[in-house]
């Protein structure tokens, strides 16, 4: 399950770097990409939740869960901005991935 938690995290951050290039240069992000990155992100939270669920399972699983829960909620914030048609700080963007990335590596090292 892991590895499907990865893959699908990756491909969310496909998502998002695509979404983060748009912002950073001023321009709105597409919604359709925005809801693909937003349904990918929460299907990797799922999964890393029912691996949470079984039981006895490694810190650095909980602490890239962690991560990745503040990171959407974040996500949350940059989309309430994108819904009223406007651009958010670029800081926000950018501690939105690096804590989504953080997460990622994180979870990443569990696999290695």
């Amino acid at each position: 399950m892991l590895n499907y938690a990865l893959l699908v995290f990756a491909a969310a951050a496909v998502a998002g770097l695509v979404l983060a290039t748009r912002v950073l240069r001023a321009r709105l992000a597409p919604w359709p990409v925005s809801l693909l990155h937003a349904a990918l992100g929460a299907t990797g939270l799922v999964l890393l939740i029912l691996m949470l669920l079984r039981g006895s399972t490694p810190q650095r699983l909980l602490s890239a869960f962690v991560l990745l829960l503040v990171a959407a909620l974040g996500g949350f914030l940059l989309a309430a901005f994108h819904a009223r048609g406007k651009l958010p700080p670029k800081a926000v963007v950018l501690v939105h991935a690096g804590i989504a990335v953080a997460g990622f590596l994180t979870l990443c090292s569990l696999a290695l």
